[in-house]
């Protein structure tokens, strides 16, 4: 499930104190780095505060107010990048682009006159990281790759389909309900079985591959016919 950017208050130690963890499922804080400003959307830069990196996620902590903070998960960020061009962005920074469940849509994202309060975060889909030692940039990008890597896309398993190829052993072992994920039935007059309501296609198929064995077998017949009379 697709989060965003969202709020971050959990802090833990004296002063601007550190982010909280979830260190019982694991997460690790891989790197602190002190003075960087952040710039949500297309609003004006936060005032410097400190970037946290950890195995999970990225937070910002604002080191004047203790109730202002940002994290995003890295599964949340679908690009990263270092952006130098002054055109782009008056100052070198980290630019990472957010998905976000609304991204088919229309994302007004505030304008710099806007408190804190008004911006949805959910819709943001850019932030900027712009530490004040721009030499940093290199090595901060390299750290967001290494754990781009840790958190990998999960992998949605596709709704399995019908499978309408019948084995030997499936037709033999037909109406004793040994695949669950079939029905089938004991018919004297039509012993080929169905499947989910499906039954001209299931019967077509059947039919299909039990001609083709007698076609098989009638071959390995003939074969060894010929090989008698040699």
């Amino acid at each position: 499930m697709v989060v965003g950017l969202r709020q971050f208050t959990q802090r833990t130690g004296d002063g601007a104190g550190e982010p909280i963890l979830d260190t019982e499922n694991g997460e690790e804080l891989i790197r602190v780095q002190p003075s960087v400003s952040i710039v949500v959307g297309t609003r004006a830069p936060e005032s410097p505060g400190t970037l946290y990196i950890t195995s999970k996620q990225v937070v910002w902590l604002s080191d004047v107010d203790r109730a202002k903070g940002y994290a995003v998960d890295f599964l949340s960020l679908s690009l990263h990048a270092v952006s130098r061009d002054p055109e782009a962005y008056p100052s070198p920074c980290i630019y990472t682009q957010i998905e976000t469940e609304d991204d088919d849509e229309d994302v007004d994202e505030g304008s710099d006159n806007e408190s804190v309060e008004a911006l949805d975060l959910s819709k943001v889909t850019e932030m900027r990281l712009v530490p004040s030692d721009a030499s940093q940039l290199d090595n901060l990008f390299e750290i967001f790759c290494e754990c781009a890597e840790l958190n990998p896309e999960p992998v949605e398993e596709e709704e399995e389909g019908h499978n309408w190829v019948f084995s030997a052993d499936q037709l033999e072992n037909e109406g004793t309900g040994e695949d669950p994920g079939w029905h089938f039935f004991q018919d004297p007059t039509n012993p080929i079985g169905h499947s989910n309501g499906d039954n001209d296609l299931a019967n077509n198929v059947l039919r299909l591959q039990i001609n083709d064995q007698r076609f098989e077998d009638a071959e390995e017949m003939e074969q060894e016919n010929e090989s008698d009379h040699q």
